[in-house]
């Protein structure tokens, strides 16, 4: 569970074929937004994000936001769930709440024609659920399903033990869910008290695409927002220390293969070197078939059938990480394979066919994610969240056409160290030993 939110947000946003024209709107009431408007069809989709997402739990009550945001759709006002949800329906409209540790999201679709009034519902889902006794227990229980699933699923277990050596005591290091006894002592007043520590219009930030104007789009704001808090009632998270330190972690597990999660340290998107951070990840593990670990563990050794890396980019903390799966017998020389790659590309860089391709296809491939306006004002948001500029979208190709061989190399070279790599396996691997001993349960 180390950081995947933000690294698939990154790997999502894409460089149209002509520019992009984002507007930055400001409401009556003072709420920032960033509009990309088009009259082609007559729909929106518009997504609120809050900072902090479920990292602002409060002390002892972890699994409350995920909770409370699982139940902000289950009845508002004087509607029920029931009722909620057929409102929902009469307008042709789509909501969506989710949370992760760098942000609570509301996703919101409709047509031009229902847009105030799918603004209206939406708005009183934010300001006045009603955590109704029945629905908060619904929700919990389907919680609770979640979490005993995970405790039997090999890679949620080996994520969970990498992000509890990662992150110390900072919120990134236990799971959004909570565990079970946390989530069943949650109460309707917690539920309350969590949605007051995150939706607040200090800190969210917005995202629009489709058929509205500027002017149209301020007076929406203040329509679903105004009813918020100005401050939340948590302080943001700080900024997470990595804890990780070299070396295996054994979590046995009967299985007659190993899963095997590693991970090192990471680097920050406004890092200088981000762009030849993330062009040397494409190369090592973050191409597919094209990719250097790929070609030597699965394509000439037959180890596994897909073993990946990503730069996991939080908010508040990085790690550059992998994964694959394999047999028990085998796992020891994949790990060892792995250890060896990453020193390679440290002490020795890539070939210039290499980078070229690498190039080629990360910018080639970007447009064909402005897919419509969901996807669009996602990104709009997601840009906002982790600090990137309004011209980003415009200029993220050209950055990573300007990454050279010798910035691929300095950075893999700061970046890059085995003896840093910290792996998890979970299985009974052959041919590998634990450098301490396993977690206790």
């Amino acid at each position: 569970m180390i950081r995947a939110a933000i690294a698939l947000f990154l790997a999502a946003l894409a460089v149209p074929a002509h520019a992009i024209d984002i507007q930055e709107v400001t409401s009556p009431g003072g709420i920032k937004a960033w509009l990309v408007e088009d009259e082609t069809i007559p729909f929106v989709a518009i997504q609120f994000s809050f900072k902090g997402g479920a990292s602002l739990d409060a002390e002892g009550k972890r699994g409350a936001i995920n909770l409370m945001t699982a139940t902000l759709e289950e009845g508002a006002g004087s509607r029920d769930s029931v009722a909620f949800a057929q409102a929902v329906e009469n307008l042709g409209a789509q909501y969506s709440f989710d949370v992760g540790d760098d942000s609570l999201t509301v996703g919101m679709r409709a047509l031009t024609e229902n847009r105030d009034e799918a603004a209206a519902l939406l708005a009183e889902a934010l300001t006045k659920p009603r955590f109704d006794d029945a629905a908060i227990e619904r929700v919990r229980a389907q919680v609770q399903s979640i979490i005993r699933a995970e405790a039997t699923d090999p890679q949620a277990i080996a994520a969970k033990e990498m992000s509890r050596q990662a992150w110390g005591d900072h919120p990134y290091a236990t799971s959004i869910n909570g565990t079970q006894e946390s989530v069943a002592g949650l109460t309707r007043q917690d539920l309350v008290a969590a949605k007051n520590r995150v939706l607040a219009r200090d800190r969210v930030v917005v995202g629009a695409a489709g058929d509205i104007t500027p002017e149209e789009l301020g007076l929406l704001l203040d329509a679903v927002l105004g009813g918020l808090p100005e401050q939340g009632t948590a302080p943001l998270p700080e900024p997470a220390d990595l804890q990780l330190t070299g070396g295996v972690t054994v979590i046995d597990w009967d299985s007659p293969q190993t899963v095997v999660s590693f991970a090192g340290p990471g680097i920050a998107i406004n890092d200088p070197d981000y762009f030849a951070a993330f062009v040397a990840n494409h190369i090592l593990g973050g191409g597919g078939f094209s990719s250097r670990l790929m070609e030597e563990i699965r394509e000439k050794r037959g180890l596994t059938y897909g073993v990946g890396t990503s730069l996991a980019t939080g908010v508040y903390g990085q790690t550059w990480q992998g994964g694959m799966a394999g047999s028990n017998a085998t796992t020891g020389q994949a790990v060892d394979l792995i250890r060896a790659e990453w020193d390679r590309m440290a002490q020795g860089g890539v070939t210039d066919r290499e980078l070229t391709d690498a190039k080629t296809y990360l910018t080639g491939e970007y447009p064909l994610r402005f897919d419509g306006n969901g996807s669009i004002a996602g990104i709009l948001a997601g840009m906002q969240l982790i600090g990137f500029p309004i011209d980003y979208v415009n200029t993220r190709n050209a950055k990573v056409e300007a990454v050279t061989a010798e910035d691929v190399k300095r950075v893999a070279e700061r970046l890059l160290d085995a003896d840093d790599l910290r792996f998890v396996l979970v299985g009974r691997p052959e041919g590998i030993t634990a450098t301490e001993p396993a977690p206790i349960n």
